[in-house]
């Protein structure tokens, strides 16, 4: 699951993206008001994480950009601005949470993972179809029980199938979510790894079915 963090302080963005790798979420980290426009317009995040301080302008104008138009992204603000009325003002424009710097990094994971809770969002503890149950904390796949392992990216793709089972999947959220701002990804990349992850799942026992929907993306149902 990947996460836009948007913060000046190099420090402070390491230690994010770091933190949140280690609790299992992929990140982007960009320091700025314009990039955060730029990626935000052409890649789909999970969840982002929003200093409201950035050289070039106040992280409350993207946030009130990004409700104007009715984009559902999950926004968690992290700012030095702790007084009452800020954290009004931020709620107001759009905020599902305000954390207030310095923080505890635990309980900005926890306010990340209850947000990606939330109905209609991304993040639930297991996920199961037909043979298959896929722990979310662990990052762990079974099969009829049994732990078996893939490699990061494909677990990155069968999460995101399981999580939209019997629906397509675009191959454009795919590569968001896989790649996210990475350079130089090729244009097969996702047929790639669906491709591997397809054949790892054949070979496992996985009772479970990868279809292509031509010019659109992927659906996986149980094939049980």
């Amino acid at each position: 699951m990947r996460v836009l963090v948007v913060e000046d302080n190099p420090e402070l963005a390491l230690l994010l993206t770091r933190g949140l790798k280690s609790a299992s979420f992929d990140t982007d980290h960009l320091n700025s008001a314009i990039a955060a426009r730029e990626a935000l317009a052409v890649t789909r995040y999970a969840a982002l994480i929003l200093d409201l301080g950035l050289p070039d302008g106040d992280g409350l104008a993207i946030l009130r950009e990004l409700r104007a138009r009715k984009d559902p992204i999950p926004v968690l603000v992290l700012t030095a601005r702790g007084g009452v009325n800020d954290r009004v003002i931020g709620l107001r424009a759009g905020a599902d949470d305000y954390l207030v710097k310095p923080f505890s990094f635990e309980e900005l994971v926890a306010r990340l993972e209850a947000l990606l809770r939330r109905p209609g969002q991304l993040l639930g503890k297991a996920l199961q179809l037909s043979n298959i149950v896929f722990d979310t904390e662990s990052h762990q796949m079974f099969v009829d029980g049994k732990p078996r392992i893939l490699s990061a990216r494909e677990l990155v793709v069968l999460e995101l199938l399981l999580r939209r089972k019997g629906s397509v999947v675009s191959k454009k959220h795919l590569e968001d979510q896989i790649f996210g701002l990475e350079g130089d990804v090729g244009s097969n990349a996702v047929e790639v790894y669906v491709h591997r992850l397809r054949k790892q799942l054949a070979d496992i026992g996985a009772l479970v079915k990868i279809s292509t929907v031509r010019g659109v993306g992927y659906i996986m149902t149980g094939d049980d």
